[in-house]
């Protein structure tokens, strides 16, 4: 290889790494497109150098940047899709090479920066820029006239170049597209958060849960300290996540800790965080909940579970809104709200000395208790359709109803696990239901037997079979709208049968009789 050629190809490298490098130097083109021209002028003498854009909705092409030029000579540059020199090798996606201006007819010299030089003595190349087939601007130099020049090898420099250029516009037009497509699933989910659990969506509509839903809309549009109460199962987060979707903090984090069952170290890490070293295992420093939440809410779950010399950081936090992390000395400050929950009652665990009370009164601003749901009975018919649709939605089965004696049982449980409680025995009925009916069979034996001595085998069986017993008897006068005899012929026995069977389990077939009306 000729020692001059092999030089020159090392100096196009050399010239491309360059370029390549000052292109990621930032995701902002506007930055790195300058500094581009520069380096090309620098290395291969320009005395002018262009980057116009074409628009596609005008079909207007404008330099987008230059180097050489006024901003007075940019702003002329102007040309249309086909008009010029660089018209054409935008229009056409091919690069021209003129060797002397003054000999092409087509060179405008809109920018009129030729004006006062002699043209003869400058050559004009022209590359598109290219996104896959589609030309979406060009590069274009001046050089000095040199009649032993390679312009073609220079023009082969400068497409590679100009494909550079079309990687790095390519690359920004993806991740502005991913963060405008994050933009918009993001808005999407904070939409769909201030639906599911806006109050008119937690399922009820008894008096003591619209006494809950009243005190929501009171507090939610306050920064004050909310205290949620009740037994475990009954919504509490549900609650907490309802006032912060319907507070001015809605667009900002909703965090959730849970206190109970974690050693104080770890809880102490979890909600302060730690710097790195701190304890055995910290080998990063991480930020704790309660700066994952600046801006936003937190909420505090089983605070009564937490232990004493957590409750005391707590309360610097509450009064000062500032706290240093695990191992760390530096104050850091934060603007959250605080929503804590606990199913125990406070008042009894301060009097037992496991709860402070002066944090006591600063958790108990704003209390609100959720109701059990044996004190909302009339919610359990509500709540099961919603359970049932979205489970049944889930498991990808059609069912259509649930069965009188299924809701009976269902009106008489106690139901010491409440709405959760609730929601797991519907989960199950789903998936035991192979007729599209949800029937008292489906649900677990503690339902069928509530009445039942649960320490008798035998009460518990006998109670088990009265129940399907009940039903099939039900479910048929339901399908006969109340007339015995078509009913019996279903279950396959006599009249006399279902009269006596219908009597032992205190059925009025009267109830499912539709009433005739009258013409």
């Amino acid at each position: 290889m000729n020692p001059i050629t092999k030089q020159g190809e090392i100096q196009e490298l050399a010239l491309l790494f360059d370029i390549n490098q000052a292109l990621s130097l930032s995701l902002d083109l506007k930055k790195v497109l300058g500094p581009v021209l520069k380096i090309l002028a620098e290395r291969l003498g320009l005395q002018r150098g262009t980057l116009t854009i074409l628009n596609r909705h005008t079909g207007e092409i404008f330099i987008d940047e230059a180097y050489g030029l006024s901003l007075e000579q940019r702003a002329k540059g102007r040309y249309k899709l086909g008009e010029g020199i660089t018209g054409k090798v935008i229009e056409s996606g091919k690069p021209a090479v003129i060797p002397r201006i003054s000999e092409e007819p087509l060179f405008l010299d809109r920018t009129e920066s030729r004006k006062k030089l002699v043209k003869k003595d400058i050559s004009f190349i022209c590359v598109p820029i290219q996104i896959g087939t589609e030309a979406i601007g060009a590069l274009s130099v001046d050089l000095p006239y040199n009649p032993a020049a390679s312009l073609d090898r220079t023009a082969r420099l400068l497409s590679v170049v100009g494909s550079l250029i079309a990687q790095a516009v390519r690359l920004r037009q993806s991740a502005e597209e991913e963060v405008h497509r994050l933009q918009e699933e993001n808005l999407r989910l904070k939409g769909e958060l201030k639906d599911r659990f806006r109050p008119s969506n937690i399922i009820g509509n008894s008096r003591a849960m619209r006494n809950v839903f009243e005190l929501i809309e009171k507090v939610a549009g306050s920064n004050a300290t909310t205290l949620i109460l009740g037994e475990s199962g009954v919504g509490k987060e549900l609650v907490a996540q309802a006032i912060h979707y319907r507070s001015p903090r809605a667009n900002e984090v909703f965090i959730s800790f849970n206190a109970a069952a974690l050693p104080e170290e770890i809880a102490a890490s979890e909600l302060f965080g730690h710097e790195k070293g701190s304890f055995t295992g910290a080998e990063i420093r991480r930020k704790g909940r309660f700066e994952l939440a600046s801006g936003g809410t937190l909420f505090i779950d089983e605070v009564g579970d937490m232990p004493l010399s957590l409750q005391a950081k707590l309360l610097r936090v509450l009064q000062e809104r500032s706290f240093e992390r695990v191992g760390g000395t530096e104050k850091i400050e934060v603007d959250v709200r605080i929503i804590a929950a606990t199913n125990h009652d406070l008042e009894k665990l301060v009097k037992e000395k496991k709860f402070r009370l002066d944090l006591y009164y600063r958790l108990n601003v704003f209390p609100i208790v959720v109701p059990p749901l044996r004190d909302r009975r009339t919610d359990i018919p509500l709540l099961t359709d919603h359970f049932i649709e979205n489970m049944a939605r889930a498991a990808e089965k059609e069912l259509t109803r649930i069965s009188t004696p299924a809701i009976d049982l269902l009106m008489n449980y106690h139901w010491p696990g409440n709405v959760r409680e609730l929601a797991n025995v519907i989960e199950r009925a789903v998936l035991l239901s192979t007729d599209g009916v949800i029937h008292g069979y489906h649900l677990p034996p503690t339902l069928q037997m509530a009445e039942e001595n649960p320490l008798s085998a035998k009460g518990r069986w006998q109670a088990r079979l009265d129940s399907v017993e009940k039903e099939m008897l039900v479910e048929a006068l339901k399908v006969s709208r109340g007339t015995m005899a078509p009913a019996a012929r279903a279950l396959g026995i006599t009249e006399r049968m279902m009269g006596l069977y219908v009597k032992r389990h205190g059925i009025d077939p009267r109830r499912f009789r539709v009433p005739l009306v009258k013409e």
